[in-house]
């Protein structure tokens, strides 16, 4: 879908620093700006982390747990209380959601890929639907990951063929690593690979390396890639019209290099 725009939203977005519990404020603004685009026409796919950060508190962690049994319990009730509010606010926009929990196993063949890509496709058809994607954590084991929300967002824009991706984070994008200042515009991915510092809350997985790596698949898939701060998710209008300064662009590739697993 040639006018798709697959957001990422990390855990460290949706997720209160402190003790991991859902940020209501932080899920608001979203949302709100997601429901935005989709009345202006655009369509729009979200991959939500969150899950596991949102059930932390239930088992009374003090961070993100170790083991996988308890990782995969706070999945569970964390997913339910995710998905209880993204229905909530998006109902305040007359809009529903739909939730997709994948692991690496459904895009490993061309069979599941075409059933993954198939419902994906019919439920983008209703303009009043809102796909919300996640990693199944509660039975996802190693050699069923994707890896992290970063790549399963690249992967699910790439099945689908998107035009852009957007991963929200908490910085404003790619920093260069003399001025601290924002990079705007990256032609080529390969070249700003060893600016990431791989930093990442207590409830997180991911850091700009782990988005590095989902950049470069996109753009090889020829993907417009941005990287742009998810506690301001009122610049997604702005990024969507082009506009600088609101996010790091990384140019897509010319097409016929597109990943093929």
């Amino acid at each position: 879908m040639e006018s798709l725009t697959v957001i990422k939203a990390g855990t460290g977005v949706l997720t209160r620093a402190s003790d991991g519990t859902l940020d209501g404020a932080a899920l608001v603004r979203l949302v709100t700006a997601i429901a935005g685009l989709v009345e202006n026409g655009h369509r729009c796919l979200l991959v939500s982390s969150g899950a596991v950060g949102a059930g932390v508190s239930a088992f009374g962690l003090e961070g993100y747990p170790s083991d996988l049994s308890t990782k995969q319990a706070c999945a569970a009730v964390g997913q339910a209380r995710l998905m209880h509010t993204y229905e909530n606010l998006f109902r305040n926009f007359d809009l529903a959601v739909a939730q997709v929990l994948l692991t690496g196993g459904d895009l490993q063949t061309p069979e599941r890929r075409n059933y993954v890509s198939n419902t994906l496709q019919r439920l983008l058809a209703e303009p009043k639907i809102v796909p919300i994607i996640n990693e199944n954590d509660s039975v996802a084991v190693e050699e069923l990951r994707v890896g992290d929300n970063d790549m399963l967002s690249s992967r699910v824009a790439s099945l689908l063929g998107a035009r852009r991706l957007i991963l929200l984070t908490s910085v404003d994008g790619l920093l260069s690593p003399e001025t601290s200042e924002l990079v705007e515009d990256v032609p080529d991915v390969d070249a700003v690979l060893g600016f990431a510092k791989d930093e990442r809350g207590r409830f997180s997985i991911g850091g700009m390396a782990s988005k590095l790596q989902a950049v470069k698949y996109s753009v090889d898939a020829g993907i417009t890639v941005h990287i742009a701060h998810g506690r301001k998710p009122e610049r997604l209008a702005g990024i969507l019209a082009g506009e600088k300064g609101l996010s790091t662009r990384f140019a897509a590739r010319e097409a016929g290099c597109a990943p093929t697993d």
